[in-house]
């Protein structure tokens, strides 16, 4: 009973997500979570030109996509923004285009949660001359900052079947070529 109290007191609230996702939880922003945004970067490296360290407002200042996907569970249509992945591959140098060919198709792509969570992209299903993926680094949900085990970064994967690859508290993209 006093845990309920404290949640009801806090305004803490959960929502069910999917296991990549698992037991999502956005809470209510509270200055421990605005320590963390203040603190979040999101980085990129491996087999880059241009290695990356983003902080949100780094994030904030690049090209932002809307992308309107519907939840699994509860079928309510959830608004996310953020930066598309292939923008930031660009920005590090990562082959992307005419360049995306012979050996580069072979690269991949490792997104990376803080809680160990992982995921691999081959780097052509990135690329909007191959495919288009969608793929969003998203820092809002609903026109509100990502907070609790969801943020403040979460990786959006929106024509997958199911959001398997959906990475939440995203810290990393690493670029790997494969050795031969």
């Amino acid at each position: 009973m006093r845990l309920a109290a404290a949640i009801a007191i806090l305004g803490v609230f959960s929502i069910c997500s999917s296991p990549c996702g698992a037991a999502r939880a956005q809470e209510t922003p509270s200055a421990a979570d605005a320590a963390k945004l203040d603190q979040a970067r999101l980085i990129v490296n491996g087999d880059v030109e241009k290695p990356l360290s983003l902080s949100l407002k780094d994030l904030s200042a690049l090209p932002r996509q809307i992308l309107k996907v519907t939840n699994e569970h509860d079928k309510k249509v959830q608004t996310y923004q953020g930066v598309p992945l292939a923008e930031l591959l660009k920005r590090a140098g990562v082959p992307q285009g005419g360049a995306l060919q012979g050996p580069a198709l072979a690269m991949f792509v490792r997104a990376e949660g803080a809680d160990g969570y992982a995921v691999i992209f081959g780097l052509a299903e990135l690329d909007s001359s191959v495919q288009d993926s969608g793929v969003l680094v998203a820092d809002t949900l609903d026109g509100e900052p990502l907070t609790g085990n969801l943020g403040p970064l979460r990786l959006i994967v929106p024509h997958d079947k199911r959001p398997a690859r959906w990475v939440r508290m995203l810290r990393s993209i690493t670029v790997v070529k494969p050795s031969k």
